[in-house]
């Protein structure tokens, strides 16, 4: 027997957790405590992606290890919150993916055109380029006077830049180069104000948006859509979760409702895939059939 070893009392030797077991139970008991204290839901994140982000805030608070973490988060909100921010670092640019784009104009705006109003959830919205990028394309195709755009994120710090529209100068020849190749009809300048390092997009594009916190993870459908953006959020989740979102977009999609994921993401091995059928399948785009 070795050291790590110990006897049951009926003499049989249980062996010690290893260091990854160990890991795996501190940081199943932080996203306990998390969630009972705060109510943010972590618990059916993908494990690999967790334990980087976590270790990596471990260093960022000066402590040593994942019960250290766990000790302070549920002690200082101050802290908690510094968490939540590294567990969603968002990751997003206005006309991300231009292709995608461009077919939305080509393939999705002829449907959008034939309804009297339009309804759509950026759901994990980050900081909201992706959202007036919409506005934009909208605003060109003649529709955003009848269109609401619900962006929604779990995220305040996010949701807050998002509200404001203001993002860094240096980023706006990628983001020309991007609205560009989507197909983008008028100039991209017209549309911010330059002020020193940075820009701030023109309030006619926040006119229709509704900026609101919600959790895919525990809040439940609020409205019925005829499109749902949601890229690149569900590969951090683990199967129950992304099963659990796919059901709360298929509640939530109207009869023919357009689904966008990302480019890693699919809708193949969930409960609902044979509740679509694909409008373009290298840009992830599926019509709700059923």
């Amino acid at each position: 027997m070795t050291p790590k070893d110990w006897v049951e009392g009926d003499g049989s030797i249980v062996p010690a957790a290893n260091d990854d077991e160990r890991e795996t139970i501190e940081i199943e008991l932080l996203l306990e405590g998390i969630h009972r204290l705060y109510g943010y839901d972590f618990r059916n994140y993908a494990l690999p992606s967790l334990k980087r982000r976590i270790f990596h805030h471990i260093h960022a608070e000066n402590l040593q290890t994942i019960s250290g973490l766990q000790e302070k988060v549920l002690h200082d909100r101050a802290c908690f919150d510094r968490l939540v921010l590294n567990l969603s670092i968002p990751v997003t640019e206005m006309f991300r993916d231009p292709s995608l784009f461009k077919m939305f104009r080509e393939k999705v705006i002829p449907i959008l055109r034939t309804y009297p109003y339009i309804r759509i959830w950026h759901a994990g919205c980050s900081t909201g380029e992706e959202v007036y990028s919409m506005a934009i394309m909208l605003h060109e195709e003649g529709l955003y006077d009848k269109a609401r755009i619900y962006a929604t994120d779990m995220n305040d710090r996010s949701l807050q830049q998002a509200k404001e529209g203001v993002y860094g100068i240096e980023r706006m020849q990628l983001y020309t180069k991007n609205y560009l190749e989507a197909g983008g009809t008028q100039s991209f300048s017209e549309y911010y104000t330059a002020r020193y390092n940075s820009v701030m997009f023109h309030p006619f594009l926040r006119k229709n948006i509704i900026f609101a916190e919600h959790n895919l993870a525990t809040d439940r459908s609020f409205n019925e859509f005829n499109v749902i953006f949601c890229r690149n959020v569900m590969i951090y989740f683990n199967d129950e979760l992304r099963n659990h979102v796919h059901g709360l977009f298929h509640e939530s999609l109207s009869h023919f409702g357009v689904l966008v994921l990302g480019s890693k993401e699919s809708i193949q091995f969930t409960d609902y895939s044979h509740c679509y059928e694909p409008l373009d399948r290298n840009e992830k785009v599926y019509r709700k059939i059923k």
